[in-house]
């Protein structure tokens, strides 16, 4: 590779890095022995001698979605290699280690050099000095960077003064642009192994020039999340998190890692939530783990894919049709026109044949008052009927109008742009164009997402066929008027990257907003002060709790913030019939709260407890 062609790619990386997460490989060493390495050898130089052992490592990291393939290097400064009498092929070892990693990588993922300790004491503590550190750090960047490597991981220290030394050797070799990521290791209370705690090393390595801060090894995912969380509260860094998969247990005189696939990627989901922009694995991680990570990844921004639907904004060229009016496309779409305050209820899909009972529930909403019926499309990955036939069975037996809630997970961009037309052609007009739950978070997790847009691109493609054009900018002969709804969420952890990405959803042409669940009224109140100059309705979610563990699994399980007044009073509910009593009058309350900010309301229905969802529309009053 050349020198042009590796800066290129770094800077490449850079500005990628800007824009969206990124999923990293997980355990070399742990691969190695799994394929009969004995833990004795020297794992780098395996560059070397079997080199298609490590090429192999590589590729089914890639097979497995990594985006970021570190280098076989973790080990290869002078220093570590000398312990093994191979010093001398310093040099050697670690091109030897690019060129693997690039040659599995191509064009598919970024190539970060692996830099570990020296595995030895520097001052005070030993007799290498900081200078004679940091040249051993900067003669393997030097290889490492003239091979071409896109960015730098310096991981696993446990001795700031070891990492300060390879930091600054990075630097000085790889100049201004090269993305450097530094990661420290913990123990269990997040404290690194001299006993520095989290504010502490945290506040070092923000002053540090280094561009990305993190943990990586030793611990389970739990801590590294726990961990990662605290840092953010010293640094405005972006971060990186690649924790063991769990501890390992000895079973039949082998080391085994028992955190499973799945249950490491709930916790990477925490990690890109609260705003991680790197995650991977360490120690006993495997491209399984990897693949599982890799779907939460995208289904939290799919947009990695590069599709340019996801990117694209509408022009309305000559040829595309002016679009419709929203008070003409729908009965929805004209209250919201004329301002008028509207209320949905959220009815599940059957996950059978039978949608009487759905059917009926929509009817006591008509007779209620009830605006609209949202309908989910499989929420949390679950296998139940089309929401759209659901939509179009109470459109035509209950006489009101649906909001076909429409996810990315399932379909592909042909079969989105197939079933958009057909839901215009069946008289569904009303749309929330929502990216969708991950099959890992329903009852078959081995079934495949799609992906391959997030609701960013795919409010991209209803303005389109709105306007009368196909995904690629071709007329279609005729147009659709759907009214084009999207989500929010104004208790996210992460509030810049939904403030983000809500830009863009207006941008892509959303007409109206629908939040998730709101029960503190201050993050309400901050979104729309963040968000006022959009000037689109706004409908604000609002659940009934049905217990103290309902409210407990909002909080926890689905990150929704419920303050503690209200904790407390779903806690002191003795009986099945007090909590639910207790649940609805909170949400009469939130409706009362929000009727003079927000434009309507969607009241969700726990567990097809329609009448729930009446009482509490209730509070609205007179419209």
């Amino acid at each position: 590779m050349s020198v042009i062609t590796a800066a290129s790619r770094a800077a490449e990386f850079r500005k990628l890095f800007q824009e969206r997460v990124f999923v990293a490989d997980g355990a070399m060493g742990t691969m190695l022995y799994s394929k009969g390495v004995f833990i004795n050898r020297c794992f780098d130089e395996l560059n070397l001698s079997q080199p298609n052992l490590v090429r192999e490592v590589h590729q089914e990291y890639i097979k497995a979605g990594a985006q970021i393939l570190e280098t076989n290097t973790f080990g290869a400064t002078r220093i570590r290699l000398g312990a093994f009498g191979i010093a001398e092929k310093c040099r050697l070892i670690n091109e030897a280690g690019v060129r693997l990693a690039r040659e599995a990588a191509q064009e598919r993922a970024f190539v970060a050099g692996a830099v570990g300790p020296l595995g030895i004491r520097i001052e005070p503590l030993g007799p290498t000095s900081f200078a004679e550190a940091r040249a051993s750090f900067r003669e393997q960047i030097e290889y490492l960077c003239a091979a071409g490597v896109d960015l730098l991981i310096l991981e696993t220290f446990g001795d700031l003064n070891e990492l300060r030394e390879a930091i600054l050797a990075a630097r000085e070799v790889a100049g201004p642009e090269m993305v450097i990521a530094a990661h420290v290791t913990i123990d269990d209370f997040g404290h690194m192994p001299d006993g520095k705690d989290v504010e502490t090393y945290t506040r070092q390595l923000d002053a540090w020039p280094v561009d990305v801060i993190g943990i990586n090894c030793s611990v389970g995912p739990k801590t590294t999340f726990e961990t990662l969380e605290k840092m953010m509260q010293y640094s405005s860094k972006p971060t990186s998190a690649m924790p063991n998969a769990g501890l390992p247990a000895r079973v039949e005189g082998r080391q085994i890692y028992l955190c499973s696939p799945e249950y490491m990627a709930q916790y990477a989901r925490r990690m890109l939530w609260a705003g991680a922009k790197i995650v991977g694995g360490c120690c006993g991680t495997t491209p399984e783990h990897i693949r599982e990570v890799v779907s939460e990844a995208r289904s939290l921004q799919p947009s990695q894919r590069k599709l340019s639907v996801t990117v694209e904004q509408v022009e309305v060229r000559a040829k595309a049709m002016p679009a419709v009016p929203s008070a003409a496309k729908s009965q929805l779409g004209k209250k919201l026109a004329e301002g008028k305050f509207v209320a949905f209820v959220e009815i599940l899909p059957p996950r059978g044949v039978d949608a009487t009972k759905e059917i009926a529930g929509a009817r006591l909403c008509k007779d209620a008052g009830i605006d609209a019926i949202n309908v989910p499309d499989g929420p949390r990955a679950s296998a139940r009927m089309s929401a759209q036939v659901c939509c179009q069975l109470i459109q035509r037996e209950a006489g009101i109008e649906t909001v076909l809630h429409f996810c990315c997970r399932d379909r592909n961009i042909l079969g989105i742009q197939s079933e958009l037309l057909g839901a215009h052609s069946v008289g569904i007009r009303n749309l929330i164009c929502i990216t969708g739950d991950p099959p890992r978070m329903g009852s078959y997790p081995s079934a495949t997402a799609v992906f391959d847009v997030d609701s960013i691109g795919l409010a991209n493609i209803v303005t389109n066929l709105n306007h009368g054009l196909d995904i690629g900018g071709n007329p279609i002969g005729s147009q659709t008027a759907l009214l084009l709804g999207v989500g929010a969420n104004p208790g996210a952890v992460n509030l810049e990257e939904e403030l983000r990405r809500f830009d863009w959803k207006v941008q892509a042409g959303a007409e109206y907003v629908v939040t998730q669940p709101v029960f503190d009224l201050r993050l309400l109140e901050a979104w729309l002060k963040a968000t006022e100059r959009y000037r689109i309705p706004l409908i604000a979610g609002i659940w009934p709790l049905t217990s103290y563990r309902n409210a407990e699994f909002m909080l926890n399980e689905l990150r929704v913030p419920v303050p503690e007044e209200y904790l407390a009073r779903m806690r002191r509910a003795d009986s099945a019939e007090k909590a639910r009593a207790e649940g609805i009058a909170i949400a009469q309350e939130m409706v009362q709260r929000v009727r003079p900010l927000v434009q309507g309301v969607q009241l969700s229905a726990p567990f097809g407890r329609y009448e729930m969802a009446i009482e509490v529309a209730q509070a609205i009053g007179p419209r």
